[in-house]
């Protein structure tokens, strides 16, 4: 018979419960409609202590026992005596059942999962009123049951579960203990890096009677040595990290071992195709992959998170993968997956390239999911290229990056690859064909281009034209006569480069030729010669199903109607650019849709329009590191400011714009200083312009979104006369200084020496009775 005397025999709660409140309403609900509950979720999740606060809370609706069973240590063939024994029941389990109301508990499962599921498969169908909540790192499988992924606890913000956590195990070990300004970010760091899983942060918050938060950030690398101090009492899996990972790790089959420690070569996430590109091998063949990767998502190893362009993408939790890690350092299969790895990745970007030779036609949604797939991959192409560098052999991933240029700069994603590439090149790797080492430095030049780094980008692109020149490479050479007339400004390359690309029957790069010679006569003025190339990208980027080229033709075309007045097709043109990147991130184009339609509400008195616009084109930009969109964002943004009435900021933002591009004042900023100069007086402006002149990118993007404003001396200093006692070179010097150039750029500009600028320098705070020069700046602004 079942034993009634006592109908429960959950354990008291050792410590404080913390969060998981949504998750236990969800979970009580879930209790009264499904007959068998499994939690599921990777070790250290903290499965079993959910389980027993649910268990407490739906308590009152078993009014005839609610019973835990712990199978942890359990052998195979010993389930059955082991919950007869905790029930108290010596005859069969279905029959004292029977039709009482029960609550069963099977804690940790995954010893003897299959026989689990045997048991409530009995159990389920000979007693109706059975409820069994069941904790294990892959599901029962058994009809009725419902899964239920237990999550990470919430990272988000010093109010997490995550931090909350935290701080109420950390306060148990130290009493003192007690986050601060300091150190408050140090933990919101810690538990995000230990994925807000609850066993690795109760484990890191023990050491702090002997670390500091600090401390245990900057060990996280050697994490399964520094989270070894768990309580004693507790099972053994859970005293250290590596007992809990470990414990998992035992319980797999041997392919998937093989496959957990070999998708560890990912360094974010994978998708199904990479992963048979890489891990497959010795004891696992292709055909394998996808089973076993199956059976290390039911088993918790790997996550599912989401997708990346109509493709499920697979991670491993920060913790896993550090232990895989360290199981495929042993296996010696590293090198070999590594360049597996890169190779794969190279394949990949192969395929793109394909998709877009001349005469293939390649519909849009093919190029879209290989942007979306190649953004998704951004931190795998990075670690890719390392692998190349730390090894030595720079030429397939120099293959990998050529051939996805078109979405690394089309797209306006960068894929931080420039310091990488510069590696990459300057290894002694003399197997790299001469053409492709050309490529990459036209490439090189392109990213620099595109920092505003108008000086490298030029001497790149000669380089590596005069590479493919000599090893008779048509695209390269073609590619960087383009790109030689954007970053010098000379227009005469387009002309051979527009030939040799219809000459291929090359439509893309014909589109690049004709956008580069739309733009030159955009900036000349010569408004008709830009709009028939314009219009001429358009037609060829419609005859490609090319959204990106239609829409950087429709951007040309806005621009143009905004000039000659046209407001209403400047909107349109912007709006059609912008509803043909609905599903793609080309941050660039998005950018230049999203600011052309804020400057254009700004010409129509549309100020809240305006500032909407302007801003979602100023945090992209600021997101995805474009250095020189982010300049041309802040002018836009000195003009609204100045509309609405804020002249403190709109002359910071003026004079940040002007110094992130090395640029001097024209007209149109003449036009924002006068009226600011009337409402605050000149010394105001100048000191104002001058902070403005030295101010970071990020700084500046911080002034327009969140309006702080730079500490100014409380009485400004008054400017001086002009016609002192300065020399003529004096006085070019004080323009430099006021345009915030530093000594040696000073020297630079003048062709002179750092030492002679210096002097300059000194004599001018002399002559002038200064200390510094943003004094020296308050004055030259102030005289003009």
């Amino acid at each position: 018979m079942l034993r009634t005397a006592d109908f429960c025999n959950l354990p008291a709660e050792p410590n404080l419960f913390v969060g998981r409140e949504s998750d236990l309403d969800e979970l009580v609900h879930l209790g009264r409609v499904s007959r068998v509950v499994t939690l599921c979720g990777a070790g250290g999740i903290g499965k079993t202590r959910l389980a027993l606060r649910l268990a407490a809370r739906i308590a009152p609706e078993h009014p005839d026992g609610v019973w835990l069973v712990e199978l942890a240590d359990v052998e195979k063939g010993e389930l059955r005596q082991q919950v007869s024994a905790a029930l108290g029941i010596a005859d069969d389990l279905p029959e004292a059942i029977g039709g009482r109301r029960v609550l069963l508990v099977l804690d940790n499962c995954e010893p003897v999962i299959g026989e689990c599921a045997e048991l409530c498969r009995d159990l389920l169908g000979a007693c109706p009123r059975l409820t069994v909540l069941a904790t294990s790192r892959e599901p029962l499988r058994v009809p009725g049951e419902t899964v239920w992924r237990v999550p990470p606890l919430s990272l988000v913000g010093e109010e997490s579960e995550a931090v909350r956590l935290f701080v109420a195990r950390a306060t148990a070990a130290r009493p003192d203990f007690e986050l601060t300004e300091e150190t408050l970010p140090l933990a919101i760091e810690l538990c995000q890096a230990l994925d807000g899983l609850p066993l690795a942060i109760e484990l890191a918050a023990a050491m702090v009677r002997v670390l500091s938060v600090r401390q245990l950030v900057e060990r996280l690398d050697d994490r399964f040595r520094v989270l070894a101090g768990g309580a004693r009492t507790a099972h053994a899996r859970h005293r250290t990290l590596r007992a809990a990972v470990d414990w998992s790790y035992r319980l797999l089959s041997f392919q998937e071992r093989l496959l957990l420690r070999r998708v560890a070569a990912f360094r974010s996430c994978w998708t199904l195709d990479l992963a048979e590109g890489v891990c497959t091998g010795a004891g696992l063949p292709e055909e394998d992959v996808l089973p076993r990767l199956c059976d290390l998502v039911d088993k918790s190893l790997v996550v599912l998170d989401g997708e990346i362009a109509g493709q499920a993408r697979y991670r491993l939790l920060e913790t896993v993968r550090e232990y895989a890690l360290e199981q495929l350092a042993e296996s010696g299969e590293e090198v070999a997956l590594r360049g597996n790895h890169l190779a794969a990745l190279a394949g990949l970007a192969t395929r793109f390239k394909d998709v877009l030779t001349p005469g293939t036609r390649t519909s849009w949604p093919v190029v879209e999911r290989f942007v979306n797939l190649f953004d998704g991959l951004k931190t795998e192409v990075g670690a890719a290229c390392d692998w190349a560098v730390a090894s030595g052999s720079p030429q397939v991933a120099l293959e990998l990056l050529t051939d996805v240029r078109y979405l690394l700069m089309v797209s306006g994603r960068r894929l931080d690859i420039a310091e990488r590439l510069d590696r990459l090149l300057g290894l002694d790797a003399p197997e790299v064909p001469e053409g492709l080492r050309g490529q990459a430095m036209i490439l090189r030049g392109e990213l620099a281009l595109a920092a505003g780094e108008e000086g490298l980008a030029a001497r790149c692109v000669q380089i590596g034209l005069a590479l493919c020149v000599d090893a008779r490479d048509a695209y390269g050479e073609a590619v960087g006569l383009i790109m030689l007339a954007q970053a010098t400004g000379d227009q005469e390359p387009l002309a051979p480069a527009l030939e040799a690309a219809r000459r291929r029957g090359d439509p893309i790069l014909e589109s690049l030729a004709q956008g580069t010679r739309a733009d030159f006569g955009l900036r000349a003025g010569r408004l008709h010669e830009a709009r028939r190339a314009f219009e001429e990208v358009l037609t060829l980027s419609e005859r490609l199903d090319n959204h990106l080229g239609q829409s950087y033709g429709h951007v040309g075309l806005a621009q143009i109607a905004r000039r000659t007045g046209d407001r209403a097709g400047a909107r349109r043109h912007y709006e059609a650019g912008l509803r043909l990147l609905r599903h793609i991130d080309a941050r660039q184009q998005i950018v230049s849709c999203l600011a052309g339609l804020g400057r254009v509400a700004l010409d129509e008195g549309d100020l809240a329009e305006a500032r909407t616009r302007l801003t979602e084109a100023l945090v992209l930009s600021r997101d995805a590191g474009l250095r020189d969109s982010i300049a041309r964002r802040l002018a836009a943004w000195a003009r609204l400011l100045a509309a609405e009435g804020d002249d403190r900021r709109a002359v910071l933002l003026a004079a940040a714009s002007l110094g992130l591009r090395g640029r001097r004042p024209d007209a149109r900023t003449e036009e924002l200083l006068g009226p600011a100069r009337n409402r605050l007086g000149e010394a105001v402006v100048a000191l104002l312009w001058a902070k403005g002149l030295a101010m970071t990118a990020d700084q500046a993007v911080s002034c327009a979104l969140g309006g702080q404003l730079p500490e100014l001396p409380a009485a400004p200093v008054a400017p001086a006369v002009q016609d002192s006692r300065l020399t003529a070179r004096e006085r070019e010097i004080a323009e430099l200084v006021a345009r915030g150039l530093s000594n040696r750029a000073i020297a630079d500009e003048l062709i002179i020496s750092p030492a002679t600028a210096a002097r300059h320098v000194a004599n001018i705070l002399g002559k002038l009775g200064f200390s510094t020069r943003t004094q020296i700046a308050a004055w030259v602004i102030g005289g003009r």
